[in-house]
């Protein structure tokens, strides 16, 4: 089930996050293409938070992604 900020339920109703390793290509398939524009689709979330400082995806999406 879908929850907030693509999080998503299990079956025990547990809330999970994305993970850092998720591929920007992969996040872009759920945000669109123009998701972290201009960079790599096999560059890694936890590199673009880095680079973006940002804490979390939630806080990149609220910041950079317009």
């Amino acid at each position: 089930m879908a929850g907030l900020d693509g999080r998503h339920r299990d079956k025990g109703g547990a809330i999970s996050k994305k993970h850092g390793n998720t591929k920007v290509g992969t996040l872009r398939k759920e945000y669109g293409p123009g998701f972290a524009k201009g960079r790599r689709s096999d560059m890694m979330l936890k590199t673009l938070l880095a680079e973006t400082k940002c804490e979390s995806l939630h806080e990149y999406l609220k910041k950079k992604h317009r």
